[in-house]
């Protein structure tokens, strides 16, 4: 059986993580389980999901998820709007709460690092020829 859409296809929080996300190289779009996904090969980042708070999973629906760096992670996880997510956050992913003043260009530092750690050598370095300057 599948699941159910999680997500408002109008939400304009994920319109405009779409356009961060699909701006990657060879960067794409898919639906898993219930939340866009946005992947190369590996899934780098998903909007929405959900953390477990006293054996209850409580939906995060205007969050991103995405695969960083340990260190990375430990500091973001110190900050309030940052959280461990049910089901992924044991594998090194971490949630961002994107409601109220979101940090755009922060985003894209993050969706840049979780890319980069499941996209594979020439992605990343398609990436970097995009990304350097003239």
């Amino acid at each position: 059986m599948p699941h159910p859409m999680m997500f408002d296809e109008a939400d304009p929080l994920l319109n405009r993580l779409r356009t961060l996300a699909l701006a990657f190289p060879d960067a794409a779009e898919k639906i898993s389980h219930g939340h866009p996904a946005f992947f190369t090969t590996k899934v780098f980042a998903y909007y929405g999901g959900s953390v477990k708070i006293d054996s209850v999973y409580q939906q995060h629906e205007h969050s991103l998820l995405v695969l960083v760096d340990p260190e990375e992670r430990a500091a973001l996880l110190g900050e309030d709007r940052c959280f461990v997510p049910a089901y992924l956050g044991p594998y090194g992913w971490i949630g961002m709460d994107l409601t109220g003043d979101t940090d755009w260009d922060e985003v894209d530092e993050l969706l840049d690092a979780s890319y980069r750690r499941t996209a594979g050598p020439r992605r990343v370095a398609r990436l970097d020829l995009r990304r350097s300057p003239a």
